[in-house]
């Protein structure tokens, strides 16, 4: 209706008129610009209506101010959030650290000795010193404490060995070197990489990439290197450094404690692991410190004739 005015009074400005008619035109020009513009604060009154503002009820002061918890809660939260210890007390991990003469057929008689008592050597490092003719032993093997300590005495009777030291209990650095390599492609081309140059396998590869739907390069290229890139920052994370990177896989270096590494591993594996390879623990004794001024607030002990002044008689 609105529309129909509007043009009517276009057509009223567009056909040539006297003084009167000219007002009049002006009046029906006014008229209708009023009238839309009317029509379009109704029309956003009716959608306010028709669509209600919702509003949120206010934070309570719970929310706002949380009341600090009772003990009983803190300590549930607490016992909820303790990990299982699963430690078996009366099999540990013991770490031994063997200095034996560095010659043919040591390790063999080391390693028959724990054998034979029926110990499994979790890690076993070999290496020689800086100093010639010696070389360095570092065996974790897990069993009960009396055994152990059999067996460490039996070590120490070799000939060929120094001296074997147990450093469990004591606050040792622990280093281990993890080498692993993991897939870049996704977890889904794990198999065909490791199978890569069988026959057999190159053959069913062939049969399955013609069944399945292929996937973009473009698509490709994006998976590729979302993977590197969450693969490098994980490294990141675990202070370690990435040391080759190829098309479809990439390899990682750390160096960190045995938990730390058991960690990574597991934290890599939903990537797909091609190959790892780990050199096992080393340990060295942490140097204690000693303060120098400890000697000089001690106050020196009163010296007395010996004689206990509890015994004495009164008076």
């Amino acid at each position: 209706m609105w529309a129909s005015r509007l043009t009517s009074a276009t057509k009223a400005i567009m056909a040539p008129a006297t003084a009167s008619t000219q007002s009049f035109r002006t009046r029906m020009v006014s008229q209708a610009i009023r009238a839309s513009s009317t029509s379009s604060s109704t029309s956003a009154i009716s959608y306010k209506k028709r669509h209600p503002h919702v509003r949120h009820p206010a934070l309570s002061s719970d929310y706002l101010f949380p009341a600090a918890p009772s003990a009983e809660e803190a300590v549930s939260n607490i016992l909820y959030n303790t990990p299982p210890s699963g430690r078996n007390k009366a099999k540990q991990h013991h770490i031994f650290n063997c200095l034996v003469q560095n010659e043919p057929g040591v390790l063999s008689r080391v390693s028959g000795i724990l054998a034979g008592r029926g110990f499994n050597i979790d890690s076993l490092v070999v290496a020689k010193t800086e100093v010639a003719d010696l070389s360095r032993m570092t065996i974790v093997l897990r069993g009960e404490s009396a055994t152990i300590e059999q067996a460490r005495r039996q070590l120490e009777d070799l000939v060929p060995v120094w001296a074997v030291l147990d450093y469990t209990g004591f606050h040792v650095i622990k280093r281990e070197l993890l080498l692993i390599k993991v897939s870049i492609l996704g977890p889904e081309h794990v198999r065909a990489q490791m199978n890569s140059r069988s026959p057999e396998w190159q053959q069913q590869r062939h049969e399955d990439d013609d069944e399945a739907e292929e996937m973009s390069p473009s698509n490709a290229l994006r998976q590729t290197h979302s993977h590197l890139k969450s693969l490098t920052e994980l490294t990141k994370l675990f202070q370690g450094k990435v040391v080759d990177v190829s098309g479809e896989s990439v390899a990682i270096e750390l160096s960190a404690k045995p938990e730390r590494v058991d960690a990574f591993i597991k934290l890599v594996k939903p990537f797909g692991i091609l190959e790892a390879a780990r050199s096992g623990m080393m340990a060295m004794p942490r140097s204690p410190i000693y303060d120098r001024h400890d000697d000089e607030d001690e106050e020196p002990e009163a010296q007395g004739s010996g004689v206990d002044a509890t015994l004495l008689p009164p008076g």
